[in-house]
């Protein structure tokens, strides 16, 4: 792999049909791709098929040895009822608290199904964020975040993270400039009549 985290070529994922047109390009620590495209071009999916979550048709991902990923979904799932706070989210996840913003921070000790959807948001992409891992995946990560969210998290995605490689789906064209080190734009698959 020649330092990689990951090379990918001719990659066509989906789930009963293809969804995605091929794809092929290699990450390597410090970098941060964004995947940019029009709605249905099967972005979400090639994410998913990154860390094998969704069928692959034709190509290849290729992984380095021993590769540790944490993956930030679109969506909330529902948590009422689930009696887990913040706090606990963050240590099933591995990640530190430290470095949180503020307005998340002050309400680490809460119940997640007590927090706005913004903040809920906050805290999911922070435990996906610091945990632990060599490859990160964001999927739609500004959704439901504030100005103030979308500004902090851009900082932390700004910083330095030589170790650690990052993939981001976003329509956010404003964040993907910000951010990314390079941008790959994929097209929707042409449905045969």
């Amino acid at each position: 792999m020649s330092g990689h985290l990951l090379r990918v070529s001719g990659l066509v994922a989906g789930y009963r049909e293809p969804v995605t047109a091929p794809v092929s390009f290699t990450l390597k620590r410090g970098e941060i791709l964004g995947i940019a495209g029009p709605n249905g071009a099967g972005k979400s999916t090639l994410l998913k098929a990154l860390w094998g979550g969704v069928r692959v048709f034709a190509g290849a991902v290729e992984k380095a040895p021993g590769l540790s990923i944490s993956h930030q979904a679109q969506g909330f799932d529902d948590l009422r009822g689930v009696p887990l706070s913040g706090r606990e989210l963050l240590r099933l996840t591995g990640a530190p608290p430290d470095g949180l913003p503020p307005w998340v921070q002050e309400r680490l000790d809460r119940r997640l199904d007590r927090l706005s959807g913004g903040q809920f948001q906050f805290l999911r992409l922070w435990a996906c964020l610091a945990a632990p891992a060599d490859l990160i995946l964001l999927d739609e990560p500004s959704n439901n975040l504030d100005t103030a969210g979308v500004a902090y998290l851009a900082d932390w995605l700004g910083r330095a993270h030589g170790d650690q490689g990052i993939v981001i789906v976003s329509h956010d064209a404003a964040l993907m400039a910000q951010v990314c080190t390079r941008i790959l734009h994929v097209d929707a698959v042409e449905v045969a009549a």
